[in-house]
């Protein structure tokens, strides 16, 4: 858990939380089991961008915002194990405990009515195609190559209160085939009483009956907490966590 932590602070400082929720642990996990740059991979609501960190500066500008704003890549940090017994360095403290994985990354939450995200990349000060990705266009009126990277439907966004009377309406997005749970105030916070159906590729459902009142709640996903993205007010429960809240009138 200490490592983890470490791992989980390494990132958040390095890179900026989005509604993608880069600092949960399983985006964490994923992302440092990721072992060299390769073509931009679809997680979520977001794409990752990978390249070397062997380039000194490598940024992404997308067609949809005319290209008009330069989002500059961080290094991917992984946690260098020492030995018991490694030397110190030069000033007598301890070795830091990180390294440089070798690849740079940059992570974009595309907007929900983009179906495909066209964008070219500045690497060391050279505008030009991503050459890790395949997929390219070149534009006819001006002969240049733009990147192409073709993204999903999106999932319906369902709120927790849109939902019949007397009942709550949980919804959640995640890779298809994955196993994900509710609970909270109304099943004294048990994790595996109440699993969401998978009603479509990707999107899980669960509608509850409930009596009038308030709900504090969270999700169960890949065995860590995860808040409702769908629902803005959270609220933190007795044993100081913060969760979601929900009322049925």
């Amino acid at each position: 858990m200490k490592h983890l932590l470490c791992v989980l602070l390494c990132v958040s400082f390095i890179f900026p939380l989005t509604a993608l929720d880069t600092q949960s642990y399983s985006f964490i996990d994923h992302l440092l089991s990721i072992s060299q740059a390769k073509a931009p991979e679809i997680y979520g609501d977001g794409v990752i961008f990978t390249f070397p960190s062997t380039y000194r500066r490598v940024g992404i500008a997308f067609a949809h915002e005319g290209y008009s704003r330069v989002y500059w890549f961080k290094k991917l940090l992984k946690h260098d194990d020492i030995p018991p017994g490694a030397s110190k360095n030069q000033s007598g403290n301890d070795l830091v405990g990180f390294k440089d994985s070798g690849i740079l990354f940059y992570v974009y939450e595309y907007p929900r009515e983009v179906r495909e995200l066209q964008y070219r990349l500045v690497i060391d000060g050279l505008w030009q195609r991503d050459p890790l990705n395949p997929l390219y266009r070149t534009d006819p009126s001006t002969g240049l190559a733009y990147s192409v990277v073709t993204l999903p439907p999106p999932s319906p966004i369902r709120s927790t209160y849109d939902a019949p009377a007397g009942s709550l309406r949980f919804s959640f997005s995640a890779a298809p085939g994955e196993r994900v749970t509710v609970a909270g105030s109304f099943n004294n916070w048990d994790p595996f009483m109440y699993e969401l159906e998978e009603v479509s590729p990707g999107f899980y459902l669960l509608t509850l009956p409930l009596p009038p009142g308030k709900y504090q709640y969270v999700f169960f996903y890949r065995g860590e907490r995860v808040l409702d993205p769908n629902n803005p007010r959270k609220v933190y429960t007795r044993d100081g966590r913060t969760a979601s809240e929900a009322i049925v009138p």
